[in-house]
């Protein structure tokens, strides 16, 4: 199985899309998301501004309210993790590795 970059346009962060297709739409506010959740407004700003990964426990809190699922915010952020490792230091590593072939 190879490793190989989709596109090179760079996907868009988790938060961004978070802001762009649910708080927006919504007219919710980043304070509102945070009291909604239960967490604090710097880790929901961070998160919108790019500067903060979801993580597990974020991705189960946005499911429960947004009525998505947990994958959907995960595979968000794998995806974008992936590209980034893959533009990223990580590159030149990837090269020098020789597949195996059977």
């Amino acid at each position: 199985m190879r490793t190989r970059v989709p596109n090179n346009r760079r996907p868009a962060h988790p938060g961004e899309l978070l802001k762009r297709l649910f708080l927006d739409p919504l007219d919710m506010t980043q304070r509102e998301l945070a009291e909604r959740l239960a967490v604090p407004y710097k880790r929901v700003n961070s998160l919108v501004h790019g500067r903060r990964s979801v993580t597990a426990e974020t991705a189960l809190l946005l499911a429960r309210l947004f009525d998505t699922t947990p994958e959907y915010w995960m595979n968000m952020q794998a995806g974008y993790d992936l590209w980034e490792a893959q533009q990223g230091e990580s590159r030149d590593k990837l090269e020098r590795v020789e597949p195996i072939n059977s």
